[in-house]
């Protein structure tokens, strides 16, 4: 039996929490989530799964007293730097799921950067927790084909979810079942970008490709690409993404051809 500490948020979360909890050999410790948010699928899950929920510091206490056990820590798209015993208490150390190609893409604004950067492939990184953020030593990358011409950050998280689920079920029962660490390869060098550098890539400038920035930070509710004018921003859209939002059963001028 290996006791497991879960740290995630978002339905794919949800959804790996739920089949890790149907696995024989697991033991769930608690959940780290983002239970001080309305709606959360991974709260959700968790409850109903009847396991106990924790917030980063009570974790965090409840390991210094010894109160918290567990052999692997498994991360989920989960905010939270880890430090202290979180690195510490785990003899089999904790695994992140990165939704970006590692090394290369470390920090925040990975899709962003993807279709800014004209790539052609996507990826999903797993690799193990150190004291820095998305620096510690690299288990394996999922890639797949993208296409940063009509990308969008939406669409590229929306593909991302999809090929993360089954990849993190894999490694994580490679884990389960392995006495020791997974083997790894370094994870050096690369591109880190903090949220502050993300925000600030949003701005219109004016030897800008407009419509490739549109589409890499549109992610709604989120501010998108933007113009400022009197001090106010304004998040600007464009025609694939008009024609992509628009009711289904809407008429356009610009879209389709008229019958002959």
């Amino acid at each position: 039996m290996i006791k497991i500490l879960f740290m995630g948020r978002k339905q794919v979360s949800a959804s790996l929490l739920t089949f890790l909890s149907a696995q024989p050999n697991v033991e769930i410790a608690g959940v780290l989530t983002d239970s001080h948010l309305q709606g959360s699928p991974t709260t959700a899950a968790a409850n109903k799964l009847g396991l106990p929920l924790y917030t980063f510091d009570t974790a965090l206490a409840a390991m210094k007293e010894g109160r918290l056990k567990y052999d692997l820590g498994l991360s989920i798209l989960y905010w939270r730097k880890l430090r202290d015993e979180f690195l510490t208490t785990p003899s089999r150390g904790t695994i992140n799921f990165h939704p970006a190609i590692l090394p290369e893409y470390k920090g925040t604004g990975g899709y962003n950067l993807a279709i800014m950067d004209a790539l052609n492939e996507w990826g999903i990184s797993a690799h193990y927790v150190d004291a820095s953020i998305d620096t510690g030593e690299l288990i394996e990358v999922e890639r797949f084909a993208m296409d940063s011409k009509t990308e969008t950050a939406q669409s590229l998280e929306q593909k991302s979810m999809e090929v993360l689920e089954p990849f993190a079920q894999r490694i994580i029962m490679q884990a389960v079942n392995s006495p020791e660490k997974l083997p790894t390869t370094p994870n050096i060098g690369g591109r880190y970008v903090s949220r502050d550098e993300m925000e600030s890539m949003k701005q219109i400038q004016p030897d800008d490709d407009i419509d490739r920035k549109i589409r890499a930070f549109w992610f709604p509710p989120y501010d998108g690409a933007y113009v400022e004018i009197n001090g106010q921003k304004y998040t600007l859209t464009n025609r694939q993404i008009l024609e992509e939002v628009a009711p289904k059963n809407s008429t356009s001028l610009f879209a389709g051809k008229a019958n002959a």
